[in-house]
């Protein structure tokens, strides 16, 4: 078996876990435990999944059976137990055993002398999104974390999987092995299950080749699409990503489970596939393909980075509570880098349109508030309580590891590749860590690990980086990055006018106030989030009234009549000069040989 059927798990650690979970030989006198599933939905239209949990030979008084309580790959306590139902176990002849629910995520299931026993329950699953389970009458999606429990001291156990799809369905589309009967699948560990997405219904089933392996697009919805050039692209794509660090680790084929639907919700990384929700209209037209791709790309590129390539606390997996790392700016945020990075080298996008978008980012992280207040490390750190919960003021005091993290890589790529006179670049940090921390040493890496895998291919130590601009707020310095590439970088005002420092809404009928920009006009004046404005300057507010309130200069002062808690309120405020900008990359006239060595080993590939 390769080195990738226990993902976590390298050398004589996967020798020794494979032969912990083979069948019992004739010369042993109690046989090894198994574990089999059966995953039914005789009533789809309900939003029910059904499920069958067979063990044998787990001799003990008692069996703990746990949910995970969240999903790899995303960073929230979800509690999928609370969509568990009917929970009940049996013995082989039918006996009902006793069940005690002993915490939120946990049943101990009593069988005093009896080896074998199942455990049946419903989970009901109507969130559609890539990280939860979802089935109607038109199809079935499950992630294994919100769906199959687990015998909580046997993690380890291979298992066998049976899907019965719901009458009229006749497809299903999983990245886990398969077994010897149709709709049958093995998994090695609940890891590799859990990690598995199960797409089931009469989906379009597409196909195509990369790096000698075949590649599965379960394409569910309605959609247009070129679909030879769709799939063309998609193998350019992971052709590049390929490149990065030069190994193949599938031994299977890859799967991409596609959700067409009235809007995107973006995508979620597993071992050997990913699920994408997509716009049913994103691939017609240029700019929808190519936010496909960098998806496609994004996500691929997990492949590696995360999913073999990882800090230490994102594997072997604590199913019952968070897994807290400070680096998921290396995990998110440099897979996004590389996502772009890889779009452009596999010709998807126009090295221009890379340069124009990295300034769109830089714009991004450089107009957030929270970009000076919250360190990219911590923004990691505290995903689990501030990431996925953000509010009005998320902005004035958090950054994304995504938007942070993209960046970083992008100043920490070029002084690489200056400091090795264009010789090595962060490609080389990625293959590095690959053969280091997941072939050879079969875990993930520390803070400082990462730090000096960094120093070692650059030559150099970049301390002074990380502990200011990763583990502090200081501004990532852009310029001196780009010049070693033979490229300059420049800014505007995003507007001359004066800024009012607040976002309106009027999509109720009322102009209320959404959010309110730190140390912006409003932030100083006192205008609040959910403010009813009935006033500018004596006047209802009109389409007319918005406009001329954009266009006013610095200084303006503005009488806002509001209501606050159903009670009105004046509000008086200057508007101050809008502290946002524009950001271009451009090429510089004369760049030295030593710059074009640097772009071309950037980018060229």
């Amino acid at each position: 078996m390769s080195e990738n059927s226990f993902p976590f798990l390298a050398g004589a650690a996967a020798l020794a876990l494979l032969t912990a979970t083979q069948p019992a030989t004739a010369t042993t006198t109690a046989a090894a435990p198994s574990l089999r599933y059966t995953l039914s939905m005789p009533a789809p239209q309900t939003h029910y999944f059904e499920v069958k949990m067979e063990l044998g030979s787990f001799n003990a008084d008692y069996t703990d059976v746990k949910m995970p309580v969240w999903a790899p790959g995303s960073y929230l306590v979800r509690e999928f137990a609370r969509h568990v139902e009917g929970l009940q176990a049996q013995t082989s002849s039918g006996k009902l055993l006793a069940v005690e629910k002993i915490d939120k995520n946990t049943w101990r299931v009593r069988h005093p002398k009896q080896a074998d026993f199942r455990v049946s329950y419903r989970v009901y699953a109507f969130e559609l999104s890539v990280r939860t389970s979802f089935i109607d009458a038109d199809h079935g999606y499950l992630n294994g974390s919100s769906v199959f429990l687990y015998p909580a001291d046997k993690k380890e156990l291979n298992s066998t999987v049976t899907v019965e799809p719901a009458a009229g369905w006749s497809t299903v589309s999983t990245a886990l092995r398969p077994g010897k009967s149709k709709f049958t699948y093995q998994s090695a560990n609940y890891d590799e299950l859990a990690d598995s997405p199960i797409e089931i219904g009469n989906h379009k089933v597409l196909q195509f080749t990369a790096n000698g392996t075949p590649h599965q697009v379960a394409m569910y919805g309605t959609y247009t699409a070129d679909e030879p050039k769709l799939l063309a692209d998609m193998q350019k794509v992971c052709e590049a990503a390929h490149r990065v660090v030069g190994q193949n680790p599938l031994d299977r084929p890859y799967v991409f489970i596609v959700h067409n639907n009235e809007r995107g919700g973006g995508g979620l990384e597993h071992l050997y596939s990913t699920t994408l929700e997509v716009s049913r209209k994103t691939y017609e037209t240029e700019a929808g393909m190519r936010s496909f791709l960098g998806l496609v790309a994004h996500e691929y590129f997990h492949l590696w980075n995360v999913k073999r390539i990882r800090p230490v606390a994102l594997g072997p997996f604590d199913y019952d509570r968070e897994n807290y790392t400070h680096m998921l700016w290396v995990s998110e945020g440099m897979t996004e880098y590389m996502s772009n990075v890889i779009t452009e080298r596999a010709a998807v996008i126009s090295q221009q349109d890379y340069l124009n978008t990295m300034a769109t980012q830089i714009g991004a992280v450089e107009n957030t508030p929270g970009n000076k207040v919250q360190p990219v490390s911590e923004a990691s750190f505290d995903a689990w309580i501030r990431y996925y919960r953000p509010n009005e003021n998320s902005a004035n005091s958090q950054i994304s590891y995504y938007d942070k993290g993209e960046m970083v890589g992008l100043v920490l790529d070029l002084m690489i590749l200056d400091a090795t006179k264009g010789e090595k670049q962060l490609d080389d940090v990625f293959r590095l860590l690959y053969d280091k921390y997941y072939k050879q040493l079969g875990r993930g890496f520390t803070d400082q690990e990462y730090q000096d895998a960094v120093a070692q291919v650059a030559g150099r130590r970049f301390d002074e980086f990380f502990k200011t601009r990763v583990y502090g707020t200081e501004t990532l310095d852009y310029a001196t990055a780009l010049g070693y590439a033979g490229l300059t970088l420049s800014s505007t005002p995003a507007s001359a006018d004066g800024s009012l420092g607040a976002n309106l809404s009027n999509r109720t009928g009322k102009l209320l106030v959404t959010s309110v920009k730190r140390d912006g006009a409003a932030w100083n004046g006192g205008l609040n989030v959910n403010d009813e404005i009935l006033q500018i300057n004596g006047a209802a507010p009109s389409e007319e009234s918005m406009k001329q309130l954009a266009g006013r200069p610095v200084g303006t002062e503005l009488k806002l009549q509001v209501r606050r808690d159903g009670l009105p309120r004046e509000v008086t405020l200057k508007l101050q000069a809008d502290p946002d900008r524009r950001y271009q990359i451009q090429s510089m006239a004369s760049p030295t040989a030593q710059q074009q060595k640097v772009l071309a080993k950037w980018l060229g590939k």
